[in-house]
């Protein structure tokens, strides 16, 4: 399927989401982790010249098997969106397995598969699937230093991060992406490289690419690691005009609750949450049952605070199928209608009285 070939996905949700709330999927990792796989079934027959082991996102072209049963088990689940398997297939990260050359298949492929899947659910009831591009934060930082002595230091400029993300994209969309899914951001400047590379994506693939965008929390205050709160957050790239604005990963469902309460009031756009299913125990594994995530995410539906729910870290298409019976007959958030002001953001919002 061409970049070219899928007509008004934008609209097409917003309207779906009129109707009820939506669901998207849950975590790739801990699924590609309970397959088991071995170094050869991430290696492939690539010939590269490091270990892949753990290199999620390039089993699109070594076992794309795998890649296709786990978004057909979160469908199965009841998602209507699917997330491509591309969080770290980005130049930077991928250069930690000698395999930035491969950036560009690796997306395409991932996107097609999602796109393969998508089709084969919409046509066994009819009911349209979506497509996220997801595009990770990579494991740089533009709004702080990586040393202490120095804190000026940078180890990337704003526009060879946001080359970085264009390659990415524009690899998604050829794909056959519906939405860019920038997700788990803890530098709002990151974000802002990854918005200015769809921008300039949708020009050289000759379609909308619509943004959703997703905020990650570091700590129990409500900020992300570059010092924005919820609020300042939206203000800074509001100007996007995204699809979707929310949270995801974060601290669990139970220690997100007034920051989804604080962005349902104030976005006029869909927002969308997938928390991780609640924090690691011991072993660094989540144990967090499917119905006491399902419980705690009905209680955003209940009161109107969400269009689109889903599952992070340690979530798994049994906490998919686990929200979509929680909510099940519960309407869908109202978009409000924001007053035009002027709205600004440092690390926190400044709004200009009229």
């Amino acid at each position: 399927m061409t970049a070219h070939s899928i007509p008004g996905a934008r609209e097409a949700l917003q309207a779906a989401a009129k109707e009820r709330i939506l669901l998207t999927d849950g975590g790739w990792g801990t699924q590609i982790q309970l397959k088991k796989l071995t170094e050869a079934c991430y290696a492939g027959n690539l010939g590269l010249g490091h270990d892949q082991k753990g290199n999620n996102d390039i089993l699109a072209l070594t076992r794309p098997d795998v890649v296709t049963a786990i978004g057909e088990s979160y469908l199965a689940a009841g998602s209507d969106i699917v997330s491509t398997n591309t969080f770290s297939a980005n130049r930077i990260s991928q250069a930690d397995y000698g395999a930035e050359a491969l950036v560009a298949d690796i997306n395409i492929e991932s996107a097609r598969l999602g796109r393969e899947t998508a089709v084969k659910y919409e046509a066994l009831d009819g009911r349209r699937r979506f497509v996220a591009g997801a595009v990770g934060p990579t494991n740089k930082t533009l709004s702080l230093s990586p040393d202490v002595n120095n804190p000026g230091f940078r180890e990337i400029d704003f526009d060879e991060l946001k080359d970085v993300y264009l390659e990415q994209v524009v690899a998604l969309a050829e794909g056959g992406a519906d939405f860019i899914l920038i997700e788990t951001i803890f530098d709002t400047l990151n974000a802002k490289a990854g918005i200015a590379a769809t921008l300039e994506a949708e020009a050289k693939v000759g379609r909308e690419l619509p943004l959703m965008i997703s905020m990650t929390l570091t700590d129990l205050s409500g900020r992300n690691l570059s010092g924005h709160t919820v609020e300042a957050f939206w203000y800074a790239v509001r100007h996007a005009k995204p699809l979707t604005i929310g949270l995801n990963c974060s601290f669990g469902a139970s220690q997100l609750r007034p920051h989804v309460k604080v962005l349902s009031e104030l976005a006029d756009a869909l927002v969308m949450v997938y928390p991780n299913a609640g924090l690691p125990n011991e072993l660094g594994e989540y144990d967090e049952l499917p119905e006491t995530t399902a419980e705690l995410v009905r209680e955003w539906a209940e009161h109107g605070q969400v269009n689109i729910l889903g599952g992070c870290c340690g979530s798994t298409p049994a906490h998919i199928a686990a929200m979509a019976r929680a909510i099940e007959g519960l309407p869908a958030r109202q978009i409000p209608e924001v007053p035009v002001q002027t709205r600004l953001a440092g690390l926190e919002p400044f709004t200009m009285a009229a």
